[in-house]
């Protein structure tokens, strides 16, 4: 049975650098709530609906902000998704570093945009930082990560078995941040043990030209797409796939109003996935056994159609959005 891991990247931001103390609490509602006229449609709504299906999501939760606004906010949100039955895995965000209310890193006084742009003890220092804000806020059985932008490299690797972690999923072949020292040369589709930590890949699929590839993400493809890379992805006896959302697509650019195309969408796939129980496994990291061995095969490719279908939705978001 194909592994399915739906990962959601949770995230809160301010709109920018400028007064974001004055902006925090706004924010907050905005990006864990979504709250609309119509109803909640952030971390509520796709809490509700992965409930409604069955399903279990993997939520990699960054947890920086709370170095700058205190523990409360994030145990709040910790809460809300552990209360829902659903995983909390680590998330890092660095430009969270320099507005750390005490340092979390010695002498920085200007924003760190990559993970990758730092040494591996640097990066170990976050990531225990990170957990440690985790687990007191009351995240249980943290054992998988996430870099912020995908911005991993080896020394992540490393700097994830110093403290304890054994399963990352930073690596994107469709985003040229973080995959060059990863698997150098080659194209990650399903994971693979990179020094000592067990890798699953963000799966990414060729959708037109032979090195065109787009990876698995809920705003960014049509339900026809992520379809036929889960069925051609079983049907082929892969060991898993990698979903990535974050908690505010199911909002407009503005988060102030529902996507309705993409809270479809996502409706459309949970029943997808609920009805397809015999063929996809839908589960978390929590638990899961370390691997052995790996292979890896071509990117799945997806019709011209379908690429077709994905231009027109994304058409009528922007026009309507």
């Amino acid at each position: 049975m194909l592994k399915v891991f739906f990962t959601f990247d949770t995230e809160i931001w301010c709109d920018g650098w400028v007064d974001i103390d004055a902006k925090f609490a706004r924010a907050y509602k905005q990006y864990v709530y979504g709250t609309t006229k119509h109803g909640d449609f952030a971390m509520p709504h796709i809490l509700k609906i992965l409930n409604d299906h069955g399903l279990s999501g993997v939520f990699f939760t960054e947890p920086l902000f709370a170095a700058r606004f205190g523990l409360e906010p994030l145990q709040e949100l910790v809460g809300l998704t552990q209360d829902a039955g659903q995983e909390v895995q680590l998330h890092l965000h660095t430009e969270w570093v320099d507005v750390a209310v005490r340092p979390l890193l010695p002498n920085v006084t200007s924003k760190i945009r990559l993970l990758r742009h730092l040494s591996r003890a640097d990066q170990t220092t976050l990531l225990r930082a990170g957990l440690d804000l985790l687990r007191a806020a009351g995240a249980r059985s943290v054992n998988a990560f996430r870099a912020g932008n995908y911005a991993a490299n080896l020394d992540t690797l490393h700097a994830l078995r110093d403290v304890g972690l054994f399963i990352d999923s930073s690596y994107n072949p469709a985003c040229e941040v973080g995959v060059d020292d990863m698997a150098a040369g080659r194209t990650l589709t399903q994971p693979e043990i990179i020094a000592g930590v067990d890798e699953y890949p963000v799966t990414a699929f060729r959708d037109r030209g032979p090195h065109s590839l787009r990876h698995l993400q809920l705003t960014a493809c049509s339900f026809q797409e992520i379809a036929k890379v889960l069925n051609s992805a079983a049907d082929m006896g892969w060991d898993s796939v990698v979903i990535v959302a974050h908690n505010f697509e199911l909002l407009n650019r503005n988060k102030d109003r529902k996507d309705p195309i993409v809270v479809r969408r996502f409706a459309k796939l949970c029943r997808f996935l609920e009805r397809n129980a015999d063929r996809f496994d839908v589960r978390g990291f929590a638990g899961l056994e370390r691997l052995e061995s790996s292979h890896q095969p071509q990117p799945i490719r997806t019709p011209k159609l379908l690429t077709g279908v994905r231009f027109a939705e994304q058409f009528a978001r922007l026009a309507f959005g």
